[in-house]
């Protein structure tokens, strides 16, 4: 998660993930996947959420959310998690770490970008091997975008998807596009075009997340001087 309370504010879009606790698999068959689904809404009936996407992955879990409100993000990922982490150790008598340390989160350009965050989310199945075709995974946002009568609790967010969308998720992305993308992950940094980086960390109070380790304040940006548009491999 961002590194000050200021980095929960409402109205930005985010791109929030965590993974098992040293990269084990937590979700093990159908029952854990619907369980996790099915606490996204609970949580979205108790703190107010917008889910734009979501992905879940043996090990790892992507959401795209978009909270109305300053703390939301932090109280909504808190109830969630919790809840799956006394639900997973019940169904396998466990009492160890399920989830790698607190979520990561990072703030979301309502552009372009959020479509790339978006496409990286949805094609993570495809891009791991895991089926032929990224609609094959049903543990994603795409169906309920598909069909939207599935899950008719999830926002079509501030970005629409185009009619291509499917044709975009089955086009591979660039190296420089991934590598933009795992800055954002590793640095909790905000991910848009160069202006709006260096104004939104501002705002939030993330200056800190534009600068690589060890490098001199007053510089720069390394994340506004580097290619923005990317999309997707496992961060």
């Amino acid at each position: 998660m961002p590194g000050t309370a200021r980095a929960a504010v409402g109205g930005y879009g985010y791109h929030a993930l965590n993974r098992g606790n040293g990269r084990a698999r937590v979700f093990h068959d159908e029952d854990d996947y619907q369980g996790f689904v099915r606490l996204i809404r609970q949580a979205c009936a108790r703190v107010p959420m917008r889910v734009v996407g979501y992905c879940l992955m043996p090990n790892h879990f992507h959401l795209v959310l978009w909270p109305p409100g300053n703390d939301d993000l932090g109280n909504w990922m808190q109830w969630l998690l919790t809840s799956h982490v006394h639900g997973y150790r019940k169904r396998y008598r466990g009492s160890g770490h399920v989830w790698q340390g607190r979520f990561k989160a990072f703030p979301i350009g309502e552009d372009e970008h959020l479509l790339t965050v978006l496409r990286y989310v949805e094609r993570n199945p495809l891009r791991a091997n895991l089926v032929a075709r990224a609609q094959d995974w049903p543990w994603s946002s795409l169906m309920p975008w598909l069909q939207p009568s599935l899950l008719p609790w999830l926002n079509p967010g501030p970005v629409a998807r185009p009619p291509d969308w499917l044709d975009l998720l089955h086009t591979p992305h660039t190296e420089s596009e991934l590598a933009a993308l795992r800055r954002s992950v590793q640095r909790n940094a905000p991910f848009g075009s160069p202006d709006w980086v260096e104004r939104t960390a501002h705002q939030l109070g993330l200056e800190s997340s534009l600068r690589a380790p060890g490098r001199p304040a007053g510089r720069r940006s390394e994340l506004t001087t580097q290619p923005t548009l990317f999309p997707s491999t496992e961060p």
